[in-house]
């Protein structure tokens, strides 16, 4: 897990030693095999792989009431834990457009829920030459139907 600021200069390492950049984010909360498959897929893209996950009030913005069910630090570290994934980042921003043009990597990564043409930040990876790509198995899992399973 990193700051924004050891963040940048890793990724000033990384592209200086040649390496590419994939990024994906999300909140990550009750970590399941969907999001371990969308790493996965994230992680091929390039040669590292950031990850940015949501602070708890973004989550809870996002998801409402009772969310997240675990707090960021704990959830940052569970994905840190995970092969393919090099450096964790958390974020508070509405969205990650902020992220992508600081360290404006190779690929932007995201989930089969989107298409190309849907993902929000389509048009800031493209503005600094990037990609974007879908990633992962197909949307059948999610940490509210887990939650629905644990209270049933």
């Amino acid at each position: 897990m990193v700051s924004e600021q050891e963040l940048v200069a890793a990724v000033a390492r990384e592209r200086a030693a040649g390496k590419t950049i994939a990024f994906a984010n999300g909140c990550f909360d009750l970590l399941h095999v969907g999001h371990v498959r969308y790493l996965q897929g994230a992680a091929a893209e390039a040669d590292r792989l950031i990850v940015a996950v949501n602070d708890d009030r973004s989550v809870a913005g996002l998801k409402g009431a009772g969310r997240p069910i675990l707090p960021a630090a704990d959830r940052a570290e569970l994905v840190a834990a995970l092969r393919g994934v090099h450096y964790v980042v958390v974020f508070g921003d509405p969205n990650v457009e902020r992220l992508l043009l600081l360290v404006k990597p190779d690929v932007h990564c995201k989930g089969t829920d989107y298409t190309v043409d849907s993902v929000p930040e389509r048009a800031v990876v493209e503005s600094y030459g990037g990609r974007t790509a879908i990633v992962g198995d197909t949307k059948s899992h999610a940490t509210r139907d887990l939650i629905m399973r644990i209270r049933d």
